[in-house]
């Protein structure tokens, strides 16, 4: 069965070093949009996570945070912006000194100001990185765990309405011939009586004309072997593992040409109600199909 492009994924790993917890969140969409929440220190490193990620995962919106949380002083890491701070100093000196005012500033106050603290941006310890990306693998599971659960929903889902919408194509193909001839006796019929009424013998050759028209455009075997078909393959792919949600999607607007055009061609009351139903359950079937990879 395919993954949900939906899910939630959860890992927390500790040791006497650190605290490490990762957090994973997506939504659908049509290709892999990473959106990361990281420590300063590892930013230089997303491009080697993403390979990680695409590993498990094809397609969708991810929001992927870490929160780490170090236990050791020295694995805290700041650096004073020391040019920003400098230049605080000097100007403030300079704005005493043209007031005759003496000037000694307290350090202590540079604590209070944020923005000139900056987290360490030195590439990280290599063994710190491995046990972070053996976080990141293992939140990832619990995440595809999650889809690959509601995925299975989705795909049950999906099935049932396939059946159902094979169940309906069945009796639209059996209804179409009836219809068909209905509609072409009383199309000799409307013919033969305006003929008559303008005095003008019906031939047997131009009624064939006539019906051979109609038949043609009420003629709707070839639609309905190819609608056949295309939900013949959504049931099959939707029972496969593997990234198949663009590949339903086109296959689901397939079926809807299909179906359109058999309404359009087969003008009766209980087939046109039956065209109806059939398209509002593959629009039901098209907002499932969404939230597959």
């Amino acid at each position: 069965m395919p993954y949900s492009m939906t899910g939630y994924g959860k890992s927390r790993l500790e040791n006497d070093a650190f605290t490490q917890v990762w957090e994973i969140r997506s939504v659908n969409g049509r290709f892999l949009d990473l959106k990361w929440r990281l420590p300063l220190f590892l930013r230089a490193r997303e491009a080697a996570l993403e390979r990680v990620v695409r590993e498990s995962v094809a397609r969708g919106r991810l929001e992927i945070h870490l929160e780490f949380s170090p236990k050791r002083d020295d694995l805290w890491r700041a650096n004073l912006n020391r040019g920003l701070a400098n230049a605080m100093l000097d100007e403030m000196e300079s704005v005493a000194r043209e007031r005759g005012l003496a000037f000694v500033p307290d350090l202590n106050q540079l604590l209070a100001l944020p923005h000139l603290w900056q987290e360490d941006t030195a590439d990280p310890d290599p063994a710190l990185v491995e046990t972070l990306t053996g976080g990141l693998r293992l939140a990832l599971d619990d995440f595809n765990q999650a889809r690959d659960k509601e995925g299975h929903d989705l795909a049950r889902d999906l099935l049932d309405r396939y059946a159902r919408l094979m169940a309906w194509q069945k009796t639209i193909e059996e209804a179409a011939p009836a219809v068909k001839a209905e509609k072409m006796e009383q199309l000799v019929t409307r013919i033969t009586a305006v003929l008559e009424k303008v005095g003008v013998e019906p031939t047997q050759d131009r009624l064939l004309q006539e019906t051979a028209i109609l038949a043609d455009r009420l003629d709707v075997t070839e639609e309905m072997t190819r609608l056949a078909g295309h939900l013949a393959r959504l049931d099959a792919l939707t029972r496969q593992n593997g990234e198949v949600g663009k590949h339903l999607d086109f296959l689901i607007q397939e079926a809807f040409r299909e179906i359109n055009t058999c309404g359009n061609k087969v003008q009766n009351l209980p087939v046109s109600r039956l065209v109806v139903d059939f398209k509002a359950e593959l629009e039901k079937c098209r907002e499932q199909v969404q939230n597959i990879e």
